[in-house]
């Protein structure tokens, strides 16, 4: 029966192959894409990276947390926010001309407008994209754009942290 049901397929398949239409498995081309690393004289940023666990013992996440989850971790050890998590403060309406700087070190930032000032509405999330000119809340007409100034490494407080390599 399953040869029977597969000379069916082929038979109908085959007009529609020889129109162009469908390509046998067989025609079909690989695709691969692959990375190339090269080294260069400007990544002599510092790796922060925990001690690891002791030989024997299951790391703890704190011990084996790297980049800026482990910056998260000394941060708070501290009592500090390493992420800026409070809302924007709009004293005013963004425009064209002046719109609300949404500041990120990303290409795009999701932003949360529920109003300009005066104006109130219902929850509305908004992507601010790096390569548009801006980004308006279609509810209120508030105007947002990424910051200028890209992610700046001199900005982070590792710096001020002992790091273990």
């Amino acid at each position: 029966m399953f040869n029977a049901a597969r000379r069916n397929l082929i038979a109908k398949a085959a007009p529609l192959a020889r129109a162009g239409l469908v390509r046998p498995a067989t025609a079909q081309r690989a695709f691969s894409v692959a990375a190339v690393c090269r080294s260069s004289d400007h990544h002599d940023a510092p790796i922060l990276q925990g001690p690891g666990a002791t030989p024997g013992r299951t790391p703890t996440n704190f011990e084996q947390s790297t980049g800026y989850e482990r910056e998260e971790h000394l941060a708070a050890m501290e009592g500090k926010e390493f992420f800026d998590m409070g809302p924007l403060q709009l004293t005013k309406k963004g425009t064209k001309a002046e719109p609300t700087i949404v500041p990120s070190g990303a290409e795009s930032r999701i932003v949360g407008c529920c109003g300009a000032p005066g104006e109130d509405h219902e929850l509305i999330w908004i992507v601010v994209d790096r390569k548009h000119e801006f980004d308006r809340c279609r509810e209120c007409g508030n105007v947002y754009k990424l910051s200028e100034h890209g992610f700046d490494p001199a900005n982070l407080p590792e710096a001020k942290h002992e790091h273990h390599h």
